[in-house]
């Protein structure tokens, strides 16, 4: 399972895009998600919709509630996550909250994610501390758990960094706008720390949503996720979505691969 991770960072950067399942439908999901592939996404973040989603902002909670309330089910994701594997080989990840897997069992969920070759999962909402409730399940089926730090983490980024698996989520929270030059520094601290002791691929979500942004942080790490962008154009266009998702999603993979070139 790994190895679809490392195929996704295989060309050095990587554009990451995240998208919730279910909004507006899961049969849009499940031609966007094909649509993203086809114009450059290398690995996929599927949210799978939960009625508290606390690291969200209100964009994607939004999406969140307007996918739970077409009565989609956990199970009604996996079918759908089958149906696109029959059209696609591109990575993907699962993201959501431990709550829902615990309420759908975390052995079953790993079983079903590696039936559907899913190469990793991201939850939020588990500490570092907590996260070998989930460790074993992960490791029998080869699922990656993802490992998050934020600035925040200072001295724990090492301890988080020593044991992660698949790849770094970086979150910044430093979010204020004009602080961009303080904002790379944070970046660029946190991945040299996380390099210091695991070489493993570091990834960069925090509200990026223009080509010039992605180009900019991908100078600083292997990856950059989009998350609120995308499900923003989903929320304007509904099921009309495909094009517009497919030329964004185009537009950011060109500005992240002119990064490779820029750093090279």
């Amino acid at each position: 399972m790994s190895n679809s991770i490392e195929r996704a960072f295989a060309k050095g950067k990587a554009f990451i895009p995240f998208i919730t399942a279910g909004d507006p439908d899961l049969d849009t999901t499940e031609r966007l998600i094909c649509a993203m592939a086809e114009n450059g996404a290398d690995l996929i973040e599927i949210g799978i919709p939960f009625s508290d989603p606390v690291a969200e902002g209100p964009v994607i909670q939004r999406a969140s509630e307007r996918a739970l309330a077409t009565g989609i089910t956990t199970d009604d994701i996996m079918d759908m996550v089958e149906s696109v594997r029959k059209k696609t080989d591109v990575p993907l990840a699962f993201m959501t909250y431990i709550n829902l897997i615990f309420t759908y069992g975390a052995d079953r969920f790993m079983k079903r994610c590696k039936e559907l070759d899913i190469a990793a999962v991201i939850i939020p909402d588990i500490p570092y501390e907590e996260k070998a409730e989930l460790t074993p399940s992960c490791k029998k089926y080869g699922i990656k758990l993802i490992s998050l730090i934020a600035p925040t983490s200072k001295d724990r980024i090492k301890m988080i960094a020593k044991d992660a698996e698949g790849f770094v989520y970086c979150v910044s929270s430093m979010g204020v706008t004009g602080m961009r030059s303080e904002m790379n520094k944070h970046i660029s601290d946190m991945i040299d720390s996380v390099k210091e002791v695991n070489d493993i691929p570091c990834a960069v979500g925090f509200g990026v949503s223009t080509p010039e942004q992605a180009a900019e942080y991908a100078r600083y790490a292997d990856g950059v996720i989009v998350g609120s962008a995308v499900v923003k154009i989903v929320e304007e266009y509904g099921k009309d979505s495909i094009e517009p998702v497919s030329e964004y999603i185009k537009s950011m993979k060109e500005a992240v691969s002119e990064a490779l070139v820029a750093t090279a």
